[in-house]
């Protein structure tokens, strides 16, 4: 396998409440998956791929549970990326150069038989782990805002963090409410004021690695 590794962050918005069940193995909120996911990568390689300022999205969808499959997925590498570059983000968001269950796109292929065609499309990034605030925007395809989970009574952000010690995603999340809009091949219908995350990434194809 050719070795890689990626750091930068991540906003992942689903159709689940916000905690997301399958953070903490129950079943999804409504019976089933739906997700839009964006990162921007500040350092990294595959091989003798620099993979530093690159950006990647993807949609993901399934009729039930991830675990139980029949998923449908696309991923979107930012057109700037150069055709290196690009293969490498295609390889590493499939599972290839990648351990069994090793990452979170591993398991995500794995559980995805139906995989549309990789875009190529300009990739809008921003965010902000203090604010719990994200946005990605990739045109023609999706639209996706996150902000800070509120108190119902009082209005006031409310600040929540997941830490998974052992997790294959991360090991802590700042989780935020996000609503996406798609007008891709993926439709995601239900992901408004739903849970959304946002997270360092440092990951390779052993798994998660500790931040420095």
């Amino acid at each position: 396998m050719t070795p890689w590794e990626l750091h930068g962050y991540e906003l992942g918005n689903c159709n689940c409440a916000p905690g997301c069940p399958c953070q903490f193995m129950s079943l999804p909120t409504y019976g089933n998956c739906e997700a839009v996911a964006g990162f921007e990568f500040h350092s990294g390689h595959h091989g003798e791929t620099d993979l530093s300022g690159t950006r990647a999205a993807m949609l993901l969808h399934w009729p039930g549970p991830i675990h139980e499959g029949g998923g449908t997925m696309q991923v979107v590498i930012d057109d700037g990326a150069s055709p290196a570059q690009r293969r490498a983000l295609e390889r590493i968001f499939v599972g290839e150069d990648t351990e069994d269950m090793a990452t979170m796109w591993w398991v995500f292929s794995a559980m995805s038989p139906n995989k549309l065609r990789t875009l190529y499309k300009p990739i809008a990034f921003e965010l902000d782990m203090e604010s719990r605030s994200a946005q990605l925007s990739v045109p023609g395809v999706v639209d996706c805002v996150a902000e800070p989970i509120t108190n119902p009574v009082t209005g006031a952000a409310h600040r929540a963090r997941i830490n998974l010690p052992h997790g294959f995603e991360y090991r802590v999340a700042e989780i935020a409410r996000g609503t996406a809009s798609t007008s891709g091949e993926i439709r995601l219908e239900n992901n408004k004021a739903s849970h959304a995350h946002l997270l360092e990434i440092h990951l390779s194809g052993q798994g998660v690695l500790e931040a420095a």
